[in-house]
């Protein structure tokens, strides 16, 4: 028997929230800061390290061209400003909305649907809600249908689908830009690979990107625990993966 939640129960239960262990965030606040970069591919990555090749075409490809906001402020869906502007290293220029739905697995889900359909692969969009139910993108390119399709994604599927619709990676030295650190709700939050790079001894670091509770402006996270790093992270072997608004476990990175 299938039990149906109401959408802005969904939406409360499924939501992004504080852990209990909160980690540190760099007191250095980013709003009243400007980026230099126009793209997310255009961030250096660290001394000795180069990005990892990518096919043409890839979702790991578009993830490197998706456009930088010139200024760092993270607004809320209502364009008040997010209480915490230290988290952020760089804003995506890609709309939050303005209802209070696309939160953290939200942009996710996002991310990959737009890639998607930037790639014309319509028939391959299409996410699961809780229960089982999917929701298939059934146009083209009409981009005010495929919003209303989103936002209706957003309302039905979150943390707790996704991590059910996502595979697992066993091996956190496998990660790859695309794949995502999910921990299904209640509460729940999900933050997606942006990039990652090697140097020649091997090692890799990656950087994240975000959504949060209330619906905000997308955004690429520092790395709180490496200022000299930040915003990349190194690929350890280390169980937790410190974030400025959630602690992961390496056991929770997934692949689409």
């Amino acid at each position: 028997m299938r039990v149906f939640i109401p959408i802005y129960l969904l939406v409360l239960l499924d939501g992004c929230r504080q852990p209990v262990n909160k980690p540190f965030v760099n007191p250095e606040p980013a709003h009243a800061s400007i980026s230099y970069y126009k793209t997310t591919g255009e961030i250096e990555p660290p001394g000795g390290f180069t990005r990892i090749p990518v096919y043409p075409g890839s979702f790991a490809a578009w993830l490197r061209k998706i456009p930088l906001k010139k200024n760092k402020t993270v607004y809320l869906y209502n364009r008040s400003v997010k209480p915490n502007q230290s988290a952020q290293f760089a804003v995506v220029d890609i709309p939050a909305g303005k209802k209070d739905l696309q939160q953290c697995a939200d942009v996710a889900m996002r991310l990959r649907a737009e890639y998607l359909f930037a790639s014309n692969q319509y028939s391959a969009i299409a996410f699961i809600d809780f229960n089982g139910k999917q929701y298939k993108w059934q146009g083209s390119d009409n981009r005010k249908q495929f919003e209303q399709y989103l936002e209706n994604v957003f309302g039905w599927c979150g943390s707790a689908s996704l991590e059910k619709q996502l595979r697992p990676v066993n091996n956190i030295y496998e990660l790859q830009a695309g794949d995502v650190f999910i921990k299904g709700g209640f509460p729940g939050h999900a933050m997606t690979v942006l990039d990652v790079a090697i140097n020649n001894k091997g090692k890799k670091v990656f950087m994240l990107v975000q959504g949060y509770q209330p619906a905000q402006d997308i955004h690429i996270v520092i790395n709180p625990m490496n200022n000299e790093l930040s915003p990349w992270y190194e690929v350890i072997d280390a169980e937790q993966i410190i974030t400025p608004e959630w602690i992961f476990y390496k056991n929770q990175l997934k692949s689409w």
